[in-house]
């Protein structure tokens, strides 16, 4: 089954974040791609086009999450139909359910986790952070397990064999071979990894005439779907620029408009770059958690008005967590607020959304179903465009150096009269 940029792509992400990145890698000059976040509209339409579907599944039940990714598998046509799952490069999220679900058909997998722009590499069948085992890393500190110790023991009870680095740096006809060897026994071939030229051989190799037939279905991080993206426009290299955006409706009216951040990390960093917005002049509107995670729905905080041209923070402010305090409730509250402070405001904004389950949150509660990628700012930043023209940036909460928001409003915003001065 060769890759070509005629065939349709089905990508099945577990959280928004995920999905932008894994829409961004696979998006370029022969192949055009969306997130979606409504299931039904899921299916890829056209030749040539790269459906990511968000399962918002992170946090679901095991057996809930698995029965997604099934349903989501039922989209499209049978036989004609690439499919990539998106996992989180920490093996956080439901990865073994997941991937289960995946093989209940007898489709051969193979999985591929690094993710080279983060400095993860899979080595010997165990996640690195650089050099440190993820099980002796603090990657996993806000899980309430461990993590696991390797890839095949993040997939449970599946059958697995493992593809060394020797095999995936070797000739193609030694990775072809040990391919072979590990689908052809029902076995989840998992695959080390360190560089993007890995990533590379092991999608020419899996995607093959040969090694698990036409069904085989691809697992792996933003890494490999990048790896996928550039298999799929013929070997390209990655182009880091913004290629030129699907056509969209023109309902926005030009002029300037503000731009909303929000923050629903806790991640220590994250303050850090908030501030660093501070001193550009943005407003930062720190709520307190109290009344974010207060029980009423119905009562979201209200911000003052959003200025034309301004740059606006929304996020937790620092303090004891009270008692009726969830990250769920949080992101709830911040998502309502952010509603209730739009529907205030006659026109347009554009988001900046951290956080995969922050920004979930918050489209779900602007009625958004569908994005368009236009580029990345930096790695896991990436620039989207509603179906009306907004622009939204989405960004897990733990990606970004000390300067990441301001590398996301400049590039928003590049032009220094955009961006007001706070008097």
């Amino acid at each position: 089954m060769e890759p070509t940029p005629s065939r349709r792509l089905l990508a099945v992400a577990d959280d928004l974040s995920g999905a932008a990145e894994t829409a961004a890698g696979l998006e370029s000059r022969t192949t055009r791609s969306r997130v979606v976040l409504v299931g039904g509209s899921a299916a890829p339409r056209h030749p040539g086009e790269a459906t990511v579907l968000d399962l918002d599944s992170r946090h679901l039940p095991a057996d809930d999450a698995a029965e997604a990714v099934r349903a989501a598998l039922a989209l499209p046509p049978p036989g004609d139909t690439l499919v990539l799952k998106k996992i989180d490069s920490l093996l956080r999220g439901n990865v073994a359910a997941e991937v289960a679900a995946l093989a209940t058909d007898g489709a051969s997998v193979v999985v591929a986790p690094a993710l080279p722009a983060a400095g993860r590499a899979v080595r010997a069948g165990v996640v690195h952070l650089g050099t440190t085992p993820l099980h002796h890393s603090d990657a996993w500190r806000a899980e309430p397990v461990p993590p696991p110790h390797s890839v095949a023991a993040a997939l449970g009870p599946a059958r697995t064999a493992l593809v060394p680095l020797t095999a995936v740096r070797g000739s193609r006809r030694a990775l072809l071979t040990a391919l072979r060897a590990a689908l052809a026994e029902g076995r989840v071939a998992i695959c080390d990894a360190e560089t993007d030229a890995d990533l590379d051989a092991i999608v020419e190799a899996a995607l093959a005439d040969g090694p698990g037939g036409p069904g085989t279905r691809l697992v792996g991080s933003g890494g490999l779907a990048a790896a996928l993206g550039r298999q799929l426009a013929g070997g390209e290299p990655a182009d880091e620029t913004e290629p030129a955006a699907p056509p969209l409706a023109t309902s926005v009216p030009a002029g300037p408009r503000p731009l909303l951040v929000v923050v629903g990390t806790a991640e220590p960093s994250a303050a850090e770059q908030v501030r660093r917005l501070a001193d550009d002049g943005a407003t930062v509107l720190r709520l307190p958690l109290e009344a974010l995670c207060a029980d009423d729905p119905a009562a979201p905080m209200a911000p003052p008005p959003l200025r034309d041209d301004a740059v606006t923070v929304i996020t937790p402010a620092p303090g004891p967590a009270p008692a009726a305090f969830s990250p769920r409730r949080l992101v709830h509250g911040l998502a309502r607020t952010v509603a209730a402070t739009l529907a205030r405001h006659d026109g347009a904004v554009d988001l900046v959304l951290t956080g995969g389950e922050t920004a979930r949150r918050v489209l779900d509660a602007l009625g958004v179903t569908e994005l368009h990628p236009v580029g990345q700012v930096h790695h896991g930043a990436v620039h989207l465009r509603t179906p009306d023209g907004r622009s939204v940036v989405t960004r897990p909460g733990s990606f970004g150096d000390a300067d990441s928001l301001q590398q996301i409003v400049h590039a928003l915003r590049p032009h220094p009269t955009q961006r007001k001065v706070r008097p």
